[in-house]
C-alpha cells in the first residue's frame, strides 16, 4: 500500500479543505487510486470504531458543564472574585484577566469558551480603564490558552483515548504547567505595567469583600477539586467525572442560582451537540488515517528519519518542540494531535521519554498555537469579540507568547515539573 494518501492530505489541505474532509479523503482517494478498495469496509468500521468508545463520552459531558457554568452567571462571580485579589496592583484589570482565565479552567476546559466569555466582560472594561484595545485583546488571547491546559481538559481526553494514555495522570500533570504559565503572563503583565504606567483597576479589597465575592464564586471553584478529587481517589473515572460535572452544573445553575431557565437549556443542549459532533467526526477521521500510516509503514519511515538526525532524546523534543510550534500555527490543536500523536509518541517512548511528558509537552505546545498566527483559532475569536483587526493584536500577543512558549521549553527539559504531581497521586 502507498503512502499517496499523506500527499492528498497535506494537498487538501493546502487547498483549504476542511480538516475532518481531508482526513477522510486522502485514505479513500489513496484506496481508488492503488486499486485497494477491498480495504473501504476497514476503514469504515475504523471510522465507527473511532468514535464508538466510553472513554469519548467525556468530550460531549465537559463541553456541556462548560456550557452550562457559563450560562449561569458564572464567569461574572470568578472575575469579581479574581478582581478582589489582583484587582488592586498596576495593571490589575489585566491581572484579573489572567487570573479568572486560570479559574476559568478548571471550569470549561476550553481556550474557546475562555477567550469568548471572559473576553466579552473585560476587554471593554479595560479599554474604559485606559488600555488599548489591542493589548487588552493579547492578555486575553493569552490567558485563554490557560483553558485547556489546567483540568478538565478536552484535549487531553483525546490524547488519553488515541495513545492509551491515563487521562487522570495527563490531568494532574496539566496543573503546574497552566500555574506557571498564569504566573508568568501576570509577571509580563507586572513588568509592563510599571514601563506603560497601566492604572490599577480598583482600590484594595478589605478581606470582608474578598469573602464576600468568594461566596458568589465558591460554588463554580468547587466542581475542579470535585472531579480532581474523584479521579484522583478512584471514586470514578475521567468519563463518570464528565457526567459528575453535567449533574453538578445543571444543580447549581437551575436549582441554586437560578440563572438559566428550561428555555435555556434548548440552545445549551444544541450547542453542545453541535461542537460534539465535529469533535467526534474528526476523532473517527484520525482513527482511520491513523490506521492507514501504521499499515503503510509510513509510521516506521518517519521514526526512522527523526532516528536519522540524533538518538539524543533532549535534542529530539527540542526539535519537535518547532516542528509542532510550526504546525500549531496552521492547525487547530485537536486535529494535529490525532494525527500527530500516533506517529511522534512511540518514537519518543522507544527513547525512554516518559509517556504522560511527553503528552503533555505537545498538549501545550499545540494548545499555545490556538493564540500563534496566522491561524490561531483563539486570535480570531478575541478579534471578533473586541472588533479589533487582528494584526494589531498579533503585534501586542508576541511577548505573552514568548513566556508560554519559556514554559514550554522548561517543562520540555525539566520533566520533574509536570510528572512530579502524579507520581505523589499514584498515578504513574
Amino acid at each position: 500500500m502507498s503512502i499517496a494518501f499523506f500527499w492528498i492530505f497535506i494537498l487538501l489541505l493546502a487547498l483549504g479543505a476542511p480538516v475532518v474532509f481531508a482526513l477522510l479523503l486522502g485514505p479513500g482517494l489513496s484506496l481508488v487510486l492503488d486499486g485497494e478498495t477491498r480495504y473501504f469496509a476497514a476503514l469504515l468500521a475504523r471510522f465507527y470504531n473511532g468514535i464508538d468508545s466510553f472513554p469519548l463520552l467525556a468530550v460531549p459531558f465537559f463541553i456541556l458543564a462548560g456550557e452550562l457554568m457559563n450560562s449561569g452567571g458564572i464567569t461574572a462571580a470568578i472575575v469579581r472574585f479574581a478582581q478582589t485579589l489582583v484587582g488592586h496592583v498596576r495593571g490589575g484589570l489585566a491581572q484579573v484577566n489572567v487570573l479568572s482565565s486560570m479559574m476559568f479552567a478548571g471550569i470549561s476546559g476550553s481556550a474557546v469558551a475562555d477567550a469568548s466569555a471572559i473576553g466579552k466582560m473585560l476587554i471593554p472594561e479595560m479599554e474604559k480603564q485606559g488600555y488599548s484595545r489591542p493589548f487588552a485583546s493579547a492578555v486575553t488571547a493569552a490567558a485563554a490558552v490557560i483553558g485547556p491546559i489546567i483540568p478538565p481538559s478536552g484535549i487531553m481526553v483525546l490524547y488519553g483515548f488515541v495513545m492509551n494514555v491515563s487521562i487522570g495522570a495527563l490531568f494532574a500533570a496539566g496543573v503546574v504547567p497552566g500555574i506557571l504559565i498564569g504566573l508568568g503572563l501576570m509577571g509580563l503583565i507586572r513588568l509592563l505595567a510599571g514601563r506603560y504606567k497601566l492604572p490599577p483597576a480598583t482600590p484594595r479589597a478589605t478581606w470582608a469583600e474578598r469573602g464576600q465575592a468568594f461566596r458568589g464564586a465558591w460554588l463554580a471553584l468547587l466542581l475542579p477539586v470535585i472531579l480532581l478529587g474523584g479521579m484522583l481517589s478512584g471514586v470514578f473515572t475521567a468519563t463518570e467525572a464528565a457526567a459528575v460535572a453535567v449533574a453538578y452544573a445543571l444543580f447549581v445553575t437551575v436549582f441554586v442560582l437560578r440563572n438559566t431557565g428550561w428555555r435555556d437549556l434548548k440552545r445549551i443542549f444544541r450547542a453542545t451537540a453541535l461542537q460534539s459532533g465535529v469533535i467526534l467526526l474528526l476523532v473517527g477521521a484520525a482513527v482511520t488515517l491513523g490506521w492507514l500510516v501504521t499499515v503503510s509503514g509510513l509510521a516506521t519511515r518517519i521514526a526512522e528519519t527523526i532516528l536519522a538526525i540524533t538518538d539524543n532524546p533532549l535534542l529530539l523534543l527540542f526539535l519537535v518542540n518547532i516542528l509542532l510550534l510550526i504546525v500549531g500555527m496552521f492547525l487547530d490543536a485537536g486535529p494535529a494531535i490525532l494525527i500527530l500523536g500516533p506517529v511522534l509518541s512511540p518514537v519518543f517512548t522507544a527513547l525512554g521519554v516518559d509517556p504522560v511528558h511527553f503528552a503533555l509537552v505537545m498538549c501545550v505546545n499545540l494548545t499555545i498555537g490556538l493564540a500563534t498566527p496566522p491561524m490561531g483559532l483563539v486570535l480570531f475569536v478575541t478579534a471578533s469579540v473586541a472588533r479589533e483587526r487582528l494584526e494589531n493584536i498579533v503585534r501586542a500577543i508576541l511577548p505573552f507568547l514568548a513566556v508560554e512558549i519559556a514554559v514550554l521549553f522548561l517543562i520540555t527539559f525539566f520533566p520533574a515539573l509536570v510528572l512530579t504531581l502524579p507520581r505523589w497521586l499514584g498515578l504513574l
